[in-house]
């Protein structure tokens, strides 16, 4: 600001240097008396005027971010929740506004911790801390050591904040709990393996639940297992454990394509023989029917003409045999004594080949 006699007022001095606070309130008295003709200690009263209403504006406005809202209380007491956005309240303490992340989602990390998280309920707080929660036994009485993770939100900001004291630190003792539990119940086996995706369901539940009996205004989103590995004393010995159930699956699983190799082929060879065997059995019971049914047939009618049928059959026979004969001697019923005019052995000589 130029002075009355056209020169730029200098607050720092010549030489730049910072000047005393008794200088610098003489400065500032001698500025506004510039606009306060009256000056005295009047200048003084409008200057912490001024500095009241600076930090009264100041401390009257706030800002929620979108993915939170503010708990506003007034005097201590809970008032109102507002949503994202700038906002008013009343100033010097008055109303406090407390941010709550409704819509971010948390994690709680056990046995690890993320480099640079900012959460400070999101990993343990020390080293010694992280070893004390992995180390858990298992139902068999064994021996191991389980990360996981929790996602949670804050579904409730209200329950947060003043139901439950120091609700990240509860929702710690909780997990840890449930999961102990959890764990307990089963096999190292199925904790390392097959039992993950179980265990995983079942802890979500119990933390659900418990989460909403202690009234802690939290969702619970995913509970998902980690490393889950033996003590370091015996994780060598584990090991070789587990290279010889992999090395007997892979000999079951060999002996499973064997298997399902030949059994089927003998299944089908084997119904193959049945299918014969039920075909030659048709054939021959349709092949006996039949006789028996021309057998009937011939019966009934050799019944009603017995002598026909007799001398039908015997020219039938005569028909079939004959033709195979090649000498034919045919005798009179009445003739006696044929023998010793027949040679026979020229007969039988002449039908020989």
């Amino acid at each position: 600001m130029p002075s009355h006699d056209g020169r730029q007022d200098d607050p720092w001095g010549s030489k730049g240097t910072p000047p005393d606070i008794e200088d610098l309130v003489r400065h500032w008295q001698a500025r506004l008396k510039q606009y306060l003709p009256g000056g005295g200690p009047g200048t003084v009263l409008v200057i912490a005027a001024v500095a009241a209403a600076v930090l009264l504006a100041w401390s009257a406005y706030y800002t929620v971010p979108s993915d939170s809202v503010a708990v506003v209380q007034r005097f201590g007491k809970y008032l109102k929740d507002v949503p994202a956005g700038l906002h008013f309240k009343l100033p010097l303490g008055v109303d406090t506004a407390t941010i709550v992340p409704v819509k971010r989602q948390l994690k709680q990390e056990f046995g690890f911790t993320t480099p640079g998280a900012r959460d400070p309920y999101q990993g343990a707080r020390d080293r010694g801390q992280e070893k004390r929660e992995t180390e858990m036994v298992t139902g068999d009485l064994n021996a191991a050591l389980v990360e996981w993770v929790v996602q949670y939100r804050i579904s409730d900001p209200v329950k947060f904040l003043f139901e439950v004291r120091e609700p990240g630190e509860t929702l710690r003792y909780v997990s840890e709990s449930v999961m102990r539990e959890v764990v307990g119940d089963r096999t190292v086996d199925e904790v390392i393996t097959i039992g993950r995706q179980e265990i995983e369901s079942e802890a979500l539940a119990k933390m659900q639940a418990l989460a909403t009996k202690y009234t802690m205004g939290i969702s619970i989103d995913q509970v998902q297992l980690k490393n889950i590995n033996p003590p370091e004393p015996v994780q060598e010995s584990f090991n070789e454990v587990n290279q010889a159930q992999q090395e007997k699956e892979k000999l079951i699983n060999e002996a499973r394509r064997d298997y399902n190799k030949v059994i089927p082929l003998a299944e089908g060879e084997k119904d193959q023989r049945i299918r014969e065997a039920d075909g030659y059995r048709l054939k021959r019971i349709n092949e006996a029917e039949g006789d028996v049914a021309r057998f009937s047939a011939l019966l009934a009618e050799y019944i009603k003409a017995p002598e026909v049928t007799r001398r039908r059959i015997y020219i039938e026979t005569l028909q079939n045999v004959l033709p195979s004969i090649r000498s034919k001697i045919i005798m009179d019923e009445q003739t006696r004594g044929v023998l010793p005019l027949l040679n026979l052995d020229t007969q039988v000589e002449g039908q020989r080949p």
